[in-house]
């Protein structure tokens, strides 16, 4: 049976799925607030199936990328409805697709209830800002809202780099030029090293993967550019001690002191279901730049941080377990999802029980 990959996207806009998933001998399945839900009605995907939903809607230099490498990462646009970053993969000899929803509206700090640091951060004038997380936990969605809050305020040059390219920007206040991996740039390190000659105020890099462009995001930042990027890491200090340990070792006292010359805060996020059961709410752990900070990480005591961020309110920072006991007080989720995915439930429990 032949898939009609826009009808099930529009079945996923409608339903609010996040993603859909087509994989061999399944039926397709929305993920819709985190949970997998099949499309019960529809009959298991055969190889043939998926590798015409595949032809459908590629080009023929993407199905040529996609024969030579197994892989394949690339943007599919439903005019009027959204657009998807779309990935296509090989399982068991079969294609397997995955696609994920990224809303034509560009997301807005407020109405997502980001931290308000976010709002201060988007406004710096240069350094490092790393949103880290699992993947699917929204991590570009705060970025893409960072972008468009700075578009809304400053007179900027920024430039993006991504893989592929999701939030489409118009220009306001900023001018912005979207580069896409594959289509616009070989590489990430590529992009951002010729992106220093482009005069940009900011570049946001869709991912950090490797050294070189780690490397090359520190320099950008210590040169006067405000550089945003993402990491896979869950929590703050976990995502600094990321950065320095993917370097030789005979260069990882350099780029410490690097990092406590250019970080300006972490956001580390993840995603949990509403109490009211519609949608889930990011929590976020943020450890900003300050001086105490700055110094743990000079000092190797990056263990520290948390200890610094709960006692940092004032400041805007805190923990994860901090914010999911205040998202559980508001009543916004539930104290069993916030326990689940603390990074110390025994203490967060205490917390609760207390208050």
């Amino acid at each position: 049976m032949k898939v009609d990959v826009d009808k099930l996207l529009q079945m996923g806009v409608e339903q609010r799925a996040s993603d859909l998933h087509l994989l061999v001998p399944s039926p397709p399945a929305f993920r819709i607030d985190g949970t997998l839900h099949r499309v019960d009605d529809h009959p298991p995907l055969t190889p043939e199936a998926t590798q015409e939903a595949l032809e459908s809607i590629t080009s023929e230099s993407q199905r040529q990328a996609f024969h030579r490498d197994l892989e394949l990462d690339f943007a599919y646009s439903i005019p009027g409805l959204a657009r998807f970053r779309v990935n296509a993969s090989l399982q068991r000899g079969t294609i397997s697709l995955a696609f994920r929803c990224v809303p034509i509206e560009l997301p807005n700090i407020d109405k997502l209830e980001l931290p308000q640091i976010c709002k201060t951060l988007a406004l710096k004038q240069r350094g490092l800002i790393l949103v880290t997380g699992r993947a699917g936990t929204g991590k570009s969605t705060t970025m893409a809202a960072m972008i468009e809050y700075l578009n809304e305020r400053q007179t900027k040059k920024v430039i993006t780099i991504e893989d592929p390219i999701e939030f489409l920007y118009r220009n306001k206040k900023c001018l912005i030029a979207q580069r896409d991996l594959g289509d616009d740039t070989r590489s990430f390190a590529s992009a951002l090293e010729h992106a220093l000659r482009q005069d940009p105020d900011v570049i946001l890099v869709g991912e950090m993967r490797d050294l070189e462009t780690i490397a090359t995001a520190i320099t950008a930042a210590e040169t006067g550019h405000l550089v945003l990027s993402t990491l896979h890491t869950m929590g703050a200090g976990p995502s600094i001690d990321r950065i320095i340990d993917i370097f030789p070792s005979h260069q990882q006292r350099q780029i410490r002191l690097q990092l406590t010359l250019v970080i300006e805060g972490v956001l580390s996020q993840i995603l949990v279901p509403r109490a009211s059961g519609k949608g889930r709410i990011a929590a976020f752990e943020v450890m900003l730049g300050t001086p105490a900070i700055r110094n743990l990480i000079r000092e190797e005591k990056v263990f520290q941080i948390p200890n610094f961020m709960r006692l940092g309110k004032s400041e805007g920072m805190h923990t994860l377990d901090q914010h999911l006991f205040a998202l559980v007080k508001e009543g916004v989720v539930t104290a069993d999802e916030a326990l689940v995915r603390a990074h110390d439930p025994i203490e967060l429990e205490k917390m609760l029980k207390l208050s």
